[in-house]
């Protein structure tokens, strides 16, 4: 009998992390669908892709600004009533982007789903990890990261045939009613949660006083940056520059996806006996892809396997410094997470317009180059704070 109760405590537990999953999918999803449907979007408001690729900088940066103030005000709520409430804003902010009729009130639907986004990535990681078997906790960072990889396997591709067949609206109001059920899920599924070691004002001096941490949080910053300088127009770049079908640039988005999931097995495979290594050949698999992005991307199959290393490079950083930062901080875990889910959209905004201003004065075939450059320096700048304040 008390093997029954622990096999069905067990299987709720890893249910519970699968919400969680799901959650981290949707809102992944409705952050980078942008990217898929950047052309049609811009048709739809008289703009050229560039111009759109805008709605990718406003919404990383309100997450951006928003993710450590979110969080101080709701450090003491109860979790599972907050999620709720965050996913009620998420739906009712995608109803008004599905809705707006001029692209300031899209930009003005998308902040509501961003300060969303915000609150949600500051306490997830850590909800997942105590929401898991004893002794899963990497294993729970694992499945929240398979989410997000299945926002590119699946979220992406599919947004974009939809938005292809029924136009870019009917995406993001079927991304509301799937957020409507993940919403019903959480309320079924997940306990009242206090909160717990979430930190507050007096942890800031305190995670200052980590330079480790503070070396990690500029290189996220500066690599997510150099990743996104590419990612963010792959979609015009695979269309114009690598000449690509409709349909050959969504499975182009699909292999990302793919790739990320690779990612994820990997790390839970490997990370945990081999983390330097790990974050290294993640490291070089970025920067080879995105180096290579103008010499082979002309060659469709090479641009596919590129964009295979590509994921999986990508995909892997994060993991890793996701896991770092709850190393570095275990005291003040969601303040913590918060700025780095603060720093890592910086990034985003900051490789969108880096991107957006490679195109409009350099050429869109530059993107990869450049974001390769940027890459270089940060990854240099965080290979020596690590090594200036190793243990």
């Amino acid at each position: 009998m008390t093997t029954a109760l622990q096999t069905t405590a067990h299987r709720l537990a890893w249910l519970r992390v699968l919400t969680l999953a799901v959650a981290a999918f949707v809102f992944n999803t409705t952050e980078f669908i942008p990217i898929a449907l950047l052309s049609d979007i811009g048709a739809g408001f008289s703009m050229s892709a560039a111009e759109t690729g805008v709605m990718m900088t406003v919404y990383a940066w309100i997450v951006a600004l928003a993710s450590l103030p979110g969080m101080l005000l709701v450090a003491r709520r109860e979790r599972r009533g907050l999620l709720l409430a965050l996913f009620a804003l998420f739906i009712a902010s995608h109803i008004a982007t599905a809705i707006a009729w001029n692209f300031a009130l899209l930009l003005a639907a998308r902040a509501g789903v961003a300060l969303a986004h915000a609150v949600f990535w500051a306490i997830t990681a850590a909800l997942a990890m105590r929401l898991a078997p004893p002794g899963k906790g990497q294993q729970a960072i694992g499945w929240l990261s398979m989410g997000s990889a299945m926002a590119t396997i699946l979220g992406l591709p599919l947004g974009r045939l939809i938005g292809q067949a029924l136009g870019w609206r009917a995406t993001f109001a079927l991304i509301a009613l799937i957020a409507a059920m993940v919403m019903f899920a959480i309320y079924a599924l997940l306990p009242r949660l206090p909160s717990r070691n979430a930190g507050s004002l007096r942890s800031l001096p305190l995670l200052a006083r980590r330079p480790r941490l503070l070396g990690l949080y500029a290189f996220t910053a500066i690599i997510i940056a150099a990743h996104f300088t590419a990612y963010s127009y792959i979609e015009p770049f695979a269309r114009h520059f690598s000449a690509l079908s409709e349909g050959a640039t969504t499975a182009l988005l699909l292999v990302f996806g793919l790739s990320g999931m690779v990612a994820s097995v990997l790390f839970a495979r490997l990370h945990s006996r081999l983390p330097t290594a790990f974050l290294a050949v993640s490291i070089v698999l970025l920067l080879a892809a995105l180096v290579l992005l103008r010499p082979l991307g002309a060659m469709p199959v090479a641009l596919y396997a590129l964009v295979f290393f590509w994921g999986i490079g990508i995909s892997g950083i994060s993991l890793c410094l996701m896991v770092r930062v709850l190393h570095f901080a275990p005291d003040a875990t969601d303040v913590a997470t918060a700025i780095f889910s603060g720093i890592y959209n910086i990034g985003i905004g900051g490789g969108a317009l880096i991107g957006q201003q490679v195109m409009q004065h350099g050429g869109l075939p530059l993107i990869g180059f450049s974001g390769a450059t940027l890459g270089a320096l940060g990854t240099a700048l965080f290979a020596w704070t690590q090594w200036r304040w190793r243990a």
